[in-house]
């Protein structure tokens, strides 16, 4: 699911066409895998996500061949909560949180619309 979000993701840009590689990706630990952690070192991506403890013993375990700990940025890990408290907002609408929709491009459109509507009542509180 990550690897596909990835390739739709647009960093918008004051000139020119937006970005397609983000400075950082922060996560939690669900997605600390080798894989999406390969793919973000391969495009040059800061992750900031947190190593699980099974992982951490695997590591360990393995010893000098177990690699280096991860590195943590603590500091820009601390802002994910704005990302939780918007999956919160998101979650309000019943068959967003239920998964309803049988297709993806039913459920992304679902997505999109419930953003913009959170968008427009951003504006519309602004002084």
């Amino acid at each position: 699911m990550f690897l596909p979000l990835m390739a739709q993701l647009r960093v918008a840009r004051d000139i020119g066409r937006p970005r397609t590689r983000p400075d950082a990706i922060r996560g939690d630990k669900a997605y600390s895998s080798r894989a999406i952690r390969g793919h973000l070192r391969a495009r040059s991506i800061k992750a900031v996500i947190p190593e699980p403890d099974d992982q951490k013993g695997h590591r360990k375990r393995r010893g000098s061949h177990g690699g280096r700990p991860v590195g943590l940025d603590a500091a820009d890990y601390r802002n994910r909560n704005v990302i939780e408290r918007h999956y919160c907002h998101t979650k309000q609408w019943r068959g967003l949180a239920t998964r309803f929709d049988k297709h993806a491009v039913i459920y992304r459109a679902a997505v999109v619309l419930n953003a913009v509507i959170a968008w427009t009542r951003a504006l519309s509180d602004t002084p």
